[in-house]
């Protein structure tokens, strides 16, 4: 059986369609379909059910894929362990991470990256929780920083750090600048004109929920999907936001915006490191999973 083959079926399988997985894997389709084929043939068996709108693996596909996942797995601990007779590990790693984390974590995660295992490659991408939860079921990404996430038996979880969620405003004039800000009730911030992700974004979703437990709903001026976007529309004067400081303060005006307190209740957003459960971890990605943790806390001393 040729590896390549089996990585090729496993990505189909994994993606649900020749055209994506043609995409990750940077090769032509047409080239994609005659080596799942090939395989095919070998093994005299029909692996995928190719409709209208991809490609579902049949009984004896999913029994391959579950076999062809642990086959991969092992041959990049080989590669790993044979890395490490060298002195260094090896391998590429997906890590996904949300946008407001993104502008502080990037530089300096791929700095201690290349500093610790320069012989292994790391690609970053940023995402919304939802999307990138399903990333990781897909093979896509192999870790991913994800806002309230929620225990299930095809992910692993484990916190990371939390963040106090903050009501964002366009500052009104230098004079004020000066004065500290001053908290604000959830229920006064229901009252207010908010630019805010469309569901199921998870922190629009804390917000949801947690007006709903005193009895009132957000005023939705604009739904936007981008953190950069909002600050924007704030500073505009679209309205006002609830995010993170870190969103802010990482934002290209951070001066623009007042950042007030909110109370009753305080808002607090949990952020986790996950996994897929159905893959087991890689060295490498083992060792990138301690290096999340330590730039968090270089960064956010720790949250």
């Amino acid at each position: 059986m040729d590896l390549k083959q089996l990585e090729y079926f496993v990505r189909v399988a994994e993606l649900g369609s020749f055209t994506r997985a043609a995409n990750a894997l940077d090769i032509a389709q047409p080239a994609l379909s005659r080596q799942v084929r090939l395989l095919e043939v070998e093994l005299h068996q029909s692996l995928l059910t190719r409709n209208g709108r991809g490609a579902v693996p049949t009984e004896a596909g999913k029994l391959l894929l579950a076999h062809g996942r642990g086959i991969l797995h092992q041959v990049e601990r080989a590669r790993e362990e044979l890395g490490r007779v060298r002195g260094s590990l090896a391998g590429r790693v997906a890590v996904g991470l949300p946008s407001s984390l993104a502008r502080v974590l990037t530089v300096p995660l791929t700095r201690a990256f290349r500093r610790e295992m320069p012989d292994a490659t790391i690609s970053i991408s940023e995402g919304l929780s939802v999307a990138m939860h399903e990333s990781l079921l897909n093979g896509r990404l192999d870790i991913a920083v994800l806002y309230n996430a929620q225990p299930s038996v095809e992910v692993d979880i484990a916190p990371l750090l939390e963040e106090e969620l903050l009501l964002v405003q366009l500052q009104p004039s230098a004079a004020f600048h000066q004065l500290a800000p001053t908290p604000i009730s959830l229920q006064q911030v229901s009252l207010l004109p908010l630019v805010i992700p469309s569901r199921p974004n998870a922190i629009r979703m804390h917000i949801e929920s947690e007006m709903a437990n005193i009895g009132c709903r957000p005023k939705i001026a604009l739904e936007i999907d981008g953190v950069s976007a909002i600050l924007d529309l704030v500073a505009d004067g679209a309205g006002c936001a609830v995010l993170s400081r870190n969103a802010v303060t990482s934002s290209n005006r951070p001066a623009v915006f007042s950042v007030r307190p909110i109370t009753d209740p305080v808002l607090r957003t949990k952020v986790s490191l996950a996994t897929s459960s159905l893959r087991p971890a890689t060295l490498t990605q083992q060792s990138t999973l301690v290096l999340i943790r330590q730039t968090v806390a270089q960064v956010m001393g720790g949250g």
